[in-house]
């Protein structure tokens, strides 16, 4: 029988786990009896802190009965919104060891929106940062009145209880649910401004871990996975604290994109997973270039030539010679000398910023997912990556092109046990989003070629069309301004020049960096000069149909989700 990561699971089955997946208490129960000694959840404030397997598991036990002593029962709904902390993660593990169902809100959410989506999925009780609490009860209103209760997961206040210091009995053991019973839900990022609540069960998330593991069997129990990204978002919590739970390894909390605290955080935990966004990545190498740069032209181009020996090697044979030479002068300044694995997902990485990392020695791990797929549908495997790739489908994922135009581009579609129950209380949009084969609809556009790897083009719904018929992808457009330190944002986007013609041509929208303008000392009429040169310089690199006739530049920044994707109804 063939080695698959599932196959841990054969000696609980029967036992612990009644069906085919286990619910998610079930898999940190897991990880106790396996790894229980380990150090499961660390955070530096600024010295370390940190909780094994064991410890965690008695404070979710006990979170488990305080919430159950509150009125809590199988089904209910709980409110889970702070900052990213071994807190959030002891809260996350209890409301679902109580039977509860876990509402997770981004925590730079106006909390009126965050109150009144917590109202629509019927949240019972509330787990929040103090600023948090004191907002939402100086508010108060009928659904507050209406609550349980509440607690502080963050914070120093004695009007709430503190959730992870309870000196209450824990429960004697997990509340049974069914793998299919409702695990999550979570409020999709909203880019086009309208929010719905994915439905995520136990299983679908669960399975989610256990497929992108398979990609990455070298990982074991000694990992440090980098809980960088909000929490919230399934990207983060799917990826970094579930799948470091799967391994028994610790989950190191980092305290929000601020480069300095990051690497810090990094060196001093001797992180080996790391998980980020392209903008970060970007931001991170083009730091490490310019540090090369400043020391002269000899000393940049010899390690610019060593980068490219190493990183031929590395393609070709699978070994990085000149790895201990990067780890030694480069790697450890950014705290990235014991990564195994870097993975990047929410956006395609530059094609210059994959191969520099390649280059310095380290292995990437990208790939695609929606938040309906709880979130991951296919990664680019390290052994065998194509660089333009979003990857392979993950194992028990069955995926289709539909509707293909004469080069092969149509939609993706998917079935698998990763793909959600549906919208919260939205029966229109929960039958759009299946075809009448019960394929999910990603309304993301792409391609597949002959080995199953997956190349996306753009949403369906931000094509352009040309007067000429061509249709153009904002987002491959979009991805070539990755590298100007110049531009902050970018947004391209359709307009109609010709008021008779129905027709649209491309407009970019475009936000400067006000760092590099104040590094530079250079004001507004010389940023907006330097930005109308790189459209030019951007323009000589595509064909007649796709280069950019119009160009609108901010004064203020586009409104952003929480993983740096424009929400582009905001933008006027």
């Amino acid at each position: 029988m063939a080695e698959h990561m599932w196959n841990e699971l054969d000696g609980y089955r029967g036992s612990l786990i009644k069906g085919e997946w286990p619910t998610i208490p079930q898999l940190f129960k897991i990880a106790v009896d396996r790894f229980g000694s380990n150090p499961a959840f660390v955070v530096y404030e600024p010295d370390r802190k940190e909780m094994t397997y064991n410890e965690a598991y008695r404070k979710i036990l006990q979170g488990a009965a305080f919430l159950q002593s509150k009125g809590i029962r199988k089904g209910d709904r709980v409110l889970l919104n702070g900052k990213n902390s071994p807190d959030w993660a002891i809260a996350y593990f209890a409301i679902l060891a109580a039977g509860g169902v876990i509402v997770p809100i981004d925590n730079q959410m106006h909390t009126d929106r965050c109150m009144r989506l917590s109202a629509y999925a019927k949240v019972r009780f509330a787990l929040c940062d103090l600023d948090v609490l004191e907002k939402m009860k100086s508010i108060g209103g009928e659904w507050y009145d209406s609550l349980y209760g509440t607690a502080m997961l963050k914070g120093k206040s004695d009007s709430y209880v503190k959730f992870t210091e309870l000196g209450n009995d824990p429960i004697e053991d997990l509340v049974e649910v069914d793998e299919n019973d409702y695990a999550a839900i979570l409020f999709t990022s909203g880019t086009t401004g309208n929010e719905k609540g994915a439905v995520l069960s136990h299983k679908n998330i669960v399975s989610n871990v256990y497929q992108a593991a398979e990609f990455v069997p070298f990982l074991t129990d000694k990992e440090v996975f980098y809980a960088l990204l909000p929490l919230h978002h399934s990207y983060c919590c799917t990826t970094v604290l579930l799948e470091s739970v799967k391994f028994g390894a610790q989950c190191l909390f980092g305290h929000g994109i601020i480069v300095s605290r990051m690497i810090n955080d990094m060196k001093m935990g001797k992180v080996t997973v790391f998980m980020g966004i392209p903008l970060l990545y970007n931001k991170v190498i083009a730091g490490v270039m310019k540090k090369l740069k400043d020391k002269g032209a000899f000393t940049y181009g010899l390690v610019s030539t060593i980068m490219a020996i190493n990183g031929w090697c590395k393609k070709a044979f699978g070994k990085s010679p000149f790895k201990g030479f990067f780890q030694k002068k480069i790697l450890s300044q950014l705290g990235l000398d014991h990564a195994r694995i870097l993975i990047c997902g929410a956006g395609p990485l530059s094609p210059v910023v994959f191969k520099q990392y390649q280059q310095l020695g380290l292995d990437f791990l990208q790939g695609y997912g929606l938040t309906e797929a709880s979130p991951v549908v296919t990664l680019n495997p390290p052994s065998h990556f194509k660089i333009d790739s979003i990857g392979m489908p993950l194992p028990f994922i069955d995926m289709i092109i539909a509707d293909k135009n004469a080069e092969g581009v149509g939609e993706i579609r998917i079935k698998g046990p990763n793909v959600c129950l549906g919208y919260l209380d939205d029966e229109e949009n929960t039958k759009a989003l299946f075809d009448e084969n019960g394929y999910m609809k990603t309304g993301d556009l792409g391609y597949m070629d002959k080995e199953k790897y997956v190349y996306l083009k753009g949403r369906a719904k931000n094509i352009i069309v040309t007067e000429g018929g061509k249709n153009v992808f904002p987002e491959e457009i979009e991805d070539m301004f990755q590298l100007y330190p110049q531009v902050e944002q970018i947004l391209i986007r359709g307009f109609q020049m010709k008021k008779d013609v129905p027709s649209e041509s491309i407009e970019a929208v475009i936000y400067p960096s006000p760092d590099y303008a104040k590094e530079n000392n250079l004001d507004k009429a010389a940023m907006d000069k330097e930005i109308e040169e790189i459209i030019k310089t951007v323009n000589k690199d595509l064909v007649g149909y796709k280069k950019i006739e119009k160009l609108t530049i901010l004064t203020e920044p586009m409104q952003m989700t929480t993983t740096k994707k424009i929400k582009r109804a905001t933008v006027q």
